[in-house]
């Protein structure tokens, strides 16, 4: 696999076409799901210490190589030329405080961004096992700012530094992990308890702290604390 090979006045970069590909190929499966439409939502992985971000204006369910950005984690810099999203300040926040985490992705699924939208919004989000397993079972509520903005960017980041996922109020939702399939299958439970929650009409119950403890024993293999 050969790096990607850059114009003149153009950093060099160790990212390959391969990896290119792969990138694109997830972006295309987050949106045949439903979890963005059109120009909403952005992807970034981790590679080394660059990290691969869907650019400005691209739109992810159909991202092309030349809206793909490559960024330096450290500085921010794109090497490739190519405008990263505007989103991108939270995306190599997280991954500069998360060594663990290596995908992320902001979204905006239907019922998800429902929520995101309610006026009285849920406190608990365990309503099934999947959530607590998976998602987590906390999700913070980050309160309402521009988005791309430097105070939309801290609050993710801050939000994000004990939690993988997060609602971000009147705008959609973010979730992080050490790989695409982590991170697909936190979206998509996290959209699902969404569904429940909206379908139930507010009338739906959650799990209790003993049974997501009794959860973590049996089915996570971890010993309650």
């Amino acid at each position: 696999m050969r790096p990607v090979c850059t114009a003149p006045n153009i950093q060099e970069t160790m990212i390959t076409k391969e990896q290119i590909n792969e990138f694109i190929a997830q972006a295309h499966r987050y949106g045949n799901e439903k979890l963005m439409l059109c120009s909403s939502g952005n992807l970034s992985w981790r590679i080394g210490e660059e990290a691969l971000i869907s650019g400005t204006g691209s739109w992810v369910p159909n991202l092309k190589e030349e809206k793909v950005s490559i960024c330096n984690i450290e500085t921010g810099t794109p090497v490739n030329g190519v405008k990263p999203s505007m989103e991108s300040t939270f995306h190599l926040g997280i991954l500069r405080a998360r060594p663990d985490v290596n995908v992320v992705l902001h979204f905006q699924s239907e019922y998800a961004t429902a929520v995101a939208c309610m006026k009285n919004k849920p406190t608990n989000f365990n309503v099934t096992a999947e959530i607590p397993c998976h998602v987590g079972k906390e999700i913070p509520v980050v309160p309402y700012y521009r988005p791309g903005s430097p105070e939309l960017a801290a609050a993710v980041v801050e939000a994000m530094l004990e939690h993988n996922s997060i609602l971000l109020t009147n705008h959609g939702q973010v979730v992080c992990g050490t790989s695409f399939d982590q991170v697909f299958e936190r979206a998509t439970f996290f959209e699902m308890a969404c569904r429940i929650i909206v379908q139930s009409g507010g009338d739906y119950s959650v799990l209790t702290p003993e049974e997501i403890d009794d959860l973590e024993v049996y089915v996570l293999g971890k010993k309650s604390k």
